[in-house]
């Protein structure tokens, strides 16, 4: 965590729209990899119109408590955002990534990256399979970090030429027998995160892991969702996660 970024716990690849349809597995990734992409709802992202959530971070042993609200347009990359710039003054905007050039400094320093910090905690399970730049390990059934019991290892890396916010950085997941996170170790060369994969819900096709809980640097931290909703193509009315 940077003074520039304090709560961008994970540096991220830099994305305008996420690719709706899956592609085929010939990135050669194992099948475990599609597999948990699907189980999250990659099939039906595309009928989603907006999403709708709010990131927040409790960690008074990093004395951080921070709450961002985003709704997000997948398919126009129309991003509205209301929450603080770093200096703790409300923000609140509503721009297009396609147009980030136009924007003033707080946007393109601090909110959208932020944007990409904070939907990548919500759509991991889908970047995995789609990020171009991952290599994908199927390491078999290994001994959970925090819980007890066993899970699938599935280790997730980036290459040190991806570019972007990842070169280099590792997530290495533990997936139960019905393909879903457990719980996460995130690597960087700035950083160690581990944490639980939990409180999943349904919001409308899709679904959000709400509850982040465990360590960053060996230090207690939460990173939860709430007020998670999605639209529907052709629908006026939000769809509650429950």
């Amino acid at each position: 965590m940077t003074n520039r970024s304090p709560v961008r716990v994970i540096r991220l690849l830099a994305l305008v729209v996420l690719v709706l349809a899956a592609p085929s597995r010939a990135q050669n990734k194992p099948a475990i990899s599609e597999e948990i992409a699907k189980a999250y709802g990659l099939d039906s992202f595309e009928q989603i119109e907006q999403i709708r959530y709010t990131f927040n971070i409790d960690s008074p042993a990093l004395k951080l408590k921070v709450a961002r609200s985003w709704v997000w347009e997948p398919k126009t990359g129309r991003i509205s955002y209301d929450g603080k710039d770093k200096a703790g003054k409300p923000v609140k905007v509503t721009y297009l990534r396609s147009q980030l050039g136009s924007q003033d400094a707080v946007v393109k320093d601090e909110v959208d990256p932020a944007f990409n910090n904070d939907q990548y905690w919500v759509i991991f399970p889908f970047h995995q399979f789609q990020d171009s730049s991952t290599k994908v390990e199927d390491a078999g059934m290994q001994k959970l970090t925090l819980g007890k019991g066993s899970a699938e290892k599935v280790v997730v890396s980036y290459s040190a030429e991806s570019g972007g916010y990842t070169p280099g950085d590792t997530w290495t997941l533990f997936v139960g027998h019905d393909k879903r996170v457990k719980e996460f170790v995130y690597r960087s060369k700035h950083e160690v995160v581990i944490m639980t994969w939990a409180g999943n819900k349904m919001a409308g096709p899709l679904l959000v892991s709400t509850d982040h809980r465990g360590t960053k640097d060996g230090k207690p931290a939460r990173i939860f969702f709430t007020d998670v909703a999605v639209k529907l193509m052709g629908s006026n009315d939000w769809v509650n996660a429950q």
